[in-house]
């Protein structure tokens, strides 16, 4: 993987964005924010998926002063995602946004009364820019996400006669390819941290391979320091999703790694059960979990003797099964062998003293 690009750092409510600090996970309720219980309890849920800073939709005044309330009853950073109306932004701010989105293409005044208050508050901005809200309708992938890029930059210039720098910047496509294409180009025209996704993404399983790729590949370039996967689904999943492409592109840890084989005909256990009730086990059980931990460790799971034994040698707990019993690795030694049946008792047990 590619050295992390080096950038400016933006403090949101305390969570740091930017060089030397963990490329953090975001989401965004699907509650009408002016409804403070639900919005406080979805938020709530994020933070318990892993969920570290979380923003609100703020398309109305009753929005808007819903803030405050919504700010005494979570622990997470609250960013105001404001669209039109400048007055909005500002009063989220006043309200204790902890960061204000705003996407330029959709604000054509009052943006230097919002800089001016994001400075008075010591709070960041996102200039977060969209396909469909560029100026005009381009249809070239190139030239859209060049004309993205130079809108940016001139907003930017805005935000820096102000002496304002506490910018994050998010340029958005529905395609994995123009969202690469732009954020690689801004990645070289400024030093602001990166905010990643692919938006308007479409259903759950497309949006989830688009968001793969596009904030994947980003990531192993070293380009990202923060991330929204944007799926047309419980926002839980959008979490989920974005620590499974940390982890997959060596970004961060969250909890022990599975590796597993895809099964043949050569398989004599059922390996898929067996790896969804470890999985399930892992995920459920707060000892494995990352914030339990700073030990992250690999678990083979595989199906015969073509790879299993070499690929439960090279895991820190492996098992290679065979006809209903499997053996166990650790270290790269064979530790016992147990029936298929008991597998995950045994397997967990081991885990527990590793972890």
């Amino acid at each position: 993987m590619t050295e992390r690009r080096k950038t400016k750092v933006v403090d949101v409510g305390g969570v740091k964005i930017g060089s030397g600090h963990p490329v953090s996970i975001q989401s965004m309720t699907k509650t009408d924010t002016a409804d403070v219980a639900s919005t406080v309890a979805q938020i709530n849920d994020l933070e318990k998926c892993g969920c570290e800073i979380v923003r609100v939709a703020v398309k109305d005044e009753e929005c808007a002063k819903a803030l405050s309330s919504i700010k005494k009853e979570i622990n997470i950073p609250l960013v105001a995602d404001v669209h039109f109306d400048y007055k909005l932004a500002l009063e989220a701010i006043e309200g204790g946004a902890d960061k204000v989105r705003i996407n330029p293409g959709n604000m054509k005044e009052g943006l230097n009364s919002v800089i001016d208050a994001a400075k008075e508050k010591g709070i960041p901005i996102r200039i977060g820019m969209n396909s469909g809200s560029l100026e005009e309708v381009i249809k070239k992938e190139k030239e859209r996400s060049d004309r993205m890029v130079e809108e940016v930059l001139k907003v930017l210039e805005v935000f820096e006669k102000k002496n304002f720098r506490d910018i994050v910047i998010s340029l958005k496509f529905p395609t994995a390819n123009e969202t690469v294409t732009a954020y690689r180009k801004m990645a070289s025209r400024c030093d602001y941290p990166l905010h990643l996704g692919v938006t308007a993404s479409g259903p759950l399983e497309d949006g989830i391979v688009k968001s793969s790729i596009g904030i994947g590949t980003l990531l192993m370039e070293g380009i990202g320091d923060t991330v929204r996967v944007s799926l047309t689904a419980d926002p839980l999943l959008e979490v989920d999703t974005a620590k499974r492409i940390l982890s997959s592109s060596g970004v961060r840890d969250f909890g022990p790694e599975i590796i597993s084989c895809p099964t043949c005909g050569r398989c004599q256990v059922d390996l898929v059960s067996i790896v969804k009730e470890l999985e399930e086990e892992l995920k459920t059980d707060p000892r494995y979990s990352v914030s339990h931990t700073d030990k992250q460790i690999t678990i083979a799971i595989m199906g015969c003797e073509v790879n299993g034994p070499g690929e439960a040698k090279s895991a820190d707990i492996g098992i290679a099964f065979g006809k209903g019993k499997g053996a166990i690795f650790k270290g790269g030694e064979v530790l016992k062998t147990t029936e298929a049946t008991s597998a995950i008792k045994e397997l967990l047990n081991i885990i527990k003293k590793e972890m």
